[in-house]
């Protein structure tokens, strides 16, 4: 008897909706990462993109545990002689309050082609309004 294959074509997508509000930011990027990879499915197969779409809300409210709002760095370096920028999390979550979620997910998601096609079913909004009404996500029970 062979281990079931899904085939790209064969596979059904749902959209879930996920309220950040008060949620730590770990926990809640694994189990995202998670059902964008599509573990969460008995058909798993590592090689095809069985995952499902995720819509993440109120982004802007996600909670950080510790002193990590203050002391965690994000660092980006240009390549060339003296072009390292870092800013602390908290500097972060001001300019731009949806990266720290965004950075957090695809960091955990395969570094291939593959996991660049499973990021892009990551939909992060900063407030609770998002323009996915038409697809009705379902709510994701963390």
């Amino acid at each position: 008897m062979g281990s079931y294959q899904a085939k790209p074509l064969e596979v059904t997508r749902k959209w879930y909706v996920v309220d950040a509000d008060g949620k730590t930011l770990g926990r809640l990027a694994a189990r995202i990462a998670s059902v964008l990879r599509g573990k969460h499915k008995p058909t798993f197969t590592p090689n095809v993109d069985t995952g499902d779409h995720v819509v993440v809300i109120n982004a802007g409210k996600i909670h950080l545990t510790g002193g990590k709002i203050k002391t965690k760095i994000y660092r980006q370096h240009s390549g060339w002689p003296g072009g390292l920028k870092s800013a602390t999390a908290e500097h972060v979550h001001k300019k731009n309050p949806t990266a720290l979620i965004e950075t957090a997910i695809k960091g955990m998601l395969p570094k291939n082609p593959l996991g660049k096609q499973m990021a892009r079913k990551l939909k992060i909004y900063a407030g609770t309004e998002h323009p996915h009404q038409a697809q009705h996500p379902e709510s994701l029970a963390l």
